[in-house]
């Protein structure tokens, strides 16, 4: 009886403080509004998803600068990604236990302090613990741009916010290797890195002044279920990362995954029992959750890893540029910014499954397009249909996963669903840069054009492999999921709120 009339005062209380920020929140919000909240939630997810792969074409040039072995820059690119991955959820609770608001501002400005010091990096050493410190920015601002996005849009028009969201960090994850390679071929490597410092500096008081606070569940932070989490996590993306370095039967690479593995399980199992876990399991109950997590997932798999291997393919087999490699794949990369909008509209209109299953069928198309012309000497010409496939593949994917997973959960549990996907996105990338990896050095190598190429054949046909199952697991998604209807409880929420203020 008296945990009873405790957890009723502990609602009533959560309740309270929710009615008096929303009053204080009137204000801010009357000052900001939805074009606000695009602009600035845009900017700082292309700001963290451009980080993924910016570095790539840099490489050569951080190791001449700098020095270090191979497996020194490799840290570069994994320092970043395993941070990123591993706190994702951690960040997302932290905003809704303390303000989204505010832990936005903390992360943000965690970044781009981490921004200038990278670019200021006197080592390699320096250079990877500045990586990490970014990772642990965008952990945190990443998975809040979506609730701040939510929580300013009206219901009706969220399918063409996060259209625009949606096709600026798809063009953010696809065109880093270009960005990276353009400023590293015209300025210097550490224009990389300082590109993100003014762009952050002028976000920080535009975020302050224009973006309304708000706030989760108000429930107690979940140590021990991040602390799972976290560790398992870290242990199978480290092994992933170095399994094609140090060799998959290799001690840590083993022990890496198992007990990532095992620390998963009992993530799980925390999850299933806790009061108050960092992931609540009935989640994914929802067969619309699990659906597009596991689509997510194996989206970035297929695209991160194909990305990866092909931007080397154009410049170290047809030997352009890392500007101009770049340029042709612009076909590619640049469509989710004229696709993407467009794919928000329509699913409104006839729901996220139709649009999320043929964008994810395209991607898988023009992966299997690319890996039946491949040769040493493919002209142009003949690559433009596959890039242009999967470019429009993408940008359908994009905007409506976006939709369905802010909308597959209730309004308190929508910063737990967004670092949930973010969280699962990061792995599918180092798995899918991994699991490439992988199949390329077993059929070729770095020898010759027909080695390469006869490497690059066989992943990319994994890769379509992968992304043709996420294109499966779109389908299992339930005909309700229409953006519309699926916004009616978020609307019902806020109209809810809004009873108790008046």
């Amino acid at each position: 009886m008296s945990e009873q009339v405790h957890e009723q005062a502990h609602e009533q209380e959560n309740v309270s403080v929710n009615v008096k920020d929303h009053a204080d929140d009137r204000g801010t919000a009357r000052r900001g509004g939805a074009v606000w909240a695009l602009v600035i939630t845009s900017i700082a997810g292309f700001m963290a998803a451009l980080d993924n792969l910016v570095v790539t074409t840099a490489l050569p040039s951080i190791r001449e600068d700098l020095g270090g072995a191979l497996d020194d820059l490799e840290w570069t690119v994994s320092a970043y990604t395993l941070t990123f991955a591993v706190l994702l959820m951690f960040g997302a609770a932290l905003g809704d236990r303390f303000g989204r608001r505010k832990l936005f501002l903390i992360g943000l400005t965690i970044f781009t302090g981490a921004s200038a010091a990278a670019a200021l990096a006197p080592g390699i050493d320096g250079l990877v613990a500045a990586r990490a410190v970014q990772g642990v920015g965008a952990a945190i601002m990443m998975p809040l741009t979506l609730t701040l996005l939510t929580a300013a849009v009206p219901a009706a028009k969220r399918g063409l916010a996060y259209g625009i969201w949606g096709a600026v960090n798809g063009l953010a994850v696809a065109s880093g290797p270009l960005i990276g390679g353009a400023l590293t071929e015209h300025f210097s490597w550490q224009w990389i890195f300082w590109l993100n410092v003014p762009l952050g500096v002028a976000v920080l008081p535009l975020a302050r002044l224009r973006l309304a606070e708000s706030y989760g569940s108000g429930a107690r932070l979940d140590i021990r279920g991040t602390v799972l989490a976290s560790l398992g996590l870290f242990g199978i993306v480290y092994s992933l990362i170095r399994g094609n370095v140090d060799g998959w039967n290799s001690p840590t690479v083993l022990a890496g995954l198992v007990l990532g593995t095992a620390l998963l399980g009992a993530f799980v199992w925390h999850g299933s029992v806790s009061e108050a876990p960092v992931l609540p399991m009935r989640l994914f109950r929802s067969r619309a959750f699990a659906a597009i997590n596991l689509s997510s997932l194996l989206m970035f798999v297929g695209m991160f890893g194909s990305i990866f291997l092909l931007s080397q393919f154009l410049q170290g087999v047809l030997g352009y540029s890392p500007t101009e490699a770049g340029l042709r794949m612009l076909p590619w990369t640049a469509m989710p910014l004229l696709v993407a909008p467009v794919a928000g509209i329509l699913s409104d209109r006839i729901g996220g499954r139709p649009v999320v299953t043929v964008g994810l069928a395209l991607q898988a198309i023009g992966l299997a397009w690319f890996a039946l012309i491949v040769t040493p000497d493919v002209s142009y010409g003949t690559q433009l249909p596959a890039l242009v496939v999967s470019g429009v593949g993408m940008a359908l994917y994009f905007a409506p996963a976006a939709n369905l997973v802010m909308s597959s959960v209730r309004p308190s549990e929508q910063g737990i669903a967004s670092g949930a996907n973010n969280a699962l996105r990061e792995v599918g990338g180092a798995l899918g840069v991994a699991v490439l990896a992988a199949v390329f050095s077993a059929s070729g190598g770095y020898g010759s054009a027909s080695a390469f190429v006869d490497g690059l054949r066989p992943a990319l046909w994994v890769g379509a492999g992968v992304v043709a199952l996420a294109a499966v697991s779109a389908v299992c998604l339930p005909r309700a999921s229409v953006a519309g209807a699926a916004s009616a409880e978020p609307a019902a929420g806020a109209a809810r709120e809004d009873a108790l203020v008046g």
